[in-house]
């Protein structure tokens, strides 16, 4: 009996190390599997081409610039926490949204899927343009600010100027 009870209390100290611990359970994001159409890349592409930006085209249909690679680590997962500084603009140069000289805090898998496959191309320290185009971004809804006014159109290209400041 004694060698059963010894047994049993070594199977659950096995098993009880298997178990993911409850807050590690918080951070559920799937990866985005969109792929931007080709009229909508097509787009982002005249606007590059007649303002004369080179930029690479991302599989998922985005277009990017890396300005600095960055020296720090690189991002590891959607679950990764981000200190980024950003300005995000329409393709007329109208600012949406912008940290100024702060900062902001997101995790990588709350971001549009443009951010998610995006940020991960440079490293800490690194600054980053992307080209987005709508699907990638906020799709054919209207973003309004918090007096309800349209501060993004539905179905716009947007553009945002990125540095990853650190990764938590």
């Amino acid at each position: 009996m004694r060698k059963l009870i010894w047994s049993l209390g070594i199977l659950m100290c096995l098993f009880s190390g298997c178990l993911k611990p409850k807050d590690t359970d918080k951070c559920n994001f799937p990866d985005s599997s969109l792929v931007a159409p080709a009229n909508e890349t097509g787009d982002v592409q005249s606007y590059l081409t007649t303002n004369s930006i080179s930029a690479s085209q991302h599989s998922s249909g985005f277009f990017y610039k890396v300005n600095n690679q960055g020296t720090g680590p690189a991002i590891v997962n959607l679950c990764s926490n981000l200190l980024v500084k950003y300005t995000g603009k329409l393709v007329n140069g109208s600012v949406f949204d912008s940290t100024g000289t702060g900062t902001a805090t997101f995790q990588l898998g709350q971001l549009i899927p443009a951010w998610q496959k995006g940020l991960p191309l440079i490293s800490k320290g690194g600054k980053i343009t992307l080209y987005v185009p709508p699907t990638l971004g906020y799709g054919n809804r209207d973003v309004r600010n918090n007096a309800g006014v349209i501060i993004i159109p539905a179905n716009s290209t947007l553009i945002f100027d990125i540095e990853l400041v650190d990764i938590g």
